[in-house]
């Protein structure tokens, strides 16, 4: 049976509640059910499908389990959310796709997770914005 879609990222962090306030605030994303596990944690929510399952381990792992070079989401809003990148100082890099065109934005989370958002190549304002 083949694979459908993406199903969930889970982000290993000793800071849960700044790494929820960061994606609520730059994704929008919104904590929601989680099934009962031993580790504190949380379900982050785009509409009614987790998309970002945040765990307090009771362990960090010492050694790399595979690796993950970045998560990317579809995205709207570019000028919004560069405005708080901004203002919470994370650095971040802004490209234009060349064959598709797409906008794309890198920075990394509170957690040092690579992130990428996709935006469409006729996002208002996309070529005024500041690279980074």
């Amino acid at each position: 049976m083949p694979a459908l879609a993406m199903n969930h990222f889970t982000l290993l962090t000793r800071d849960v509640t700044a790494t929820e306030e960061f994606y609520g605030d730059l994704l929008g994303l919104k904590s929601g059910y989680r099934p009962p596990i031993s580790r504190p944690g949380v379900w982050l929510y785009s509409g009614s499908n987790p998309i970002l399952h945040v765990i307090d381990p009771a362990k960090m792992p010492t050694e790399a389990h595979g690796v993950l070079d970045h998560m990317a989401f579809t995205a709207t809003g570019l000028k919004e959310v560069v405005g708080k990148l901004r203002l919470r100082g994370v650095r971040y890099e802004l490209r234009q796709q060349g064959e598709t065109g797409a906008w794309q934005l890198f920075f990394h989370d509170p957690n040092g997770a690579k992130v990428e958002l996709d935006f469409a190549k006729g996002e208002p304002e996309a070529e005024s914005l500041p690279k980074s």
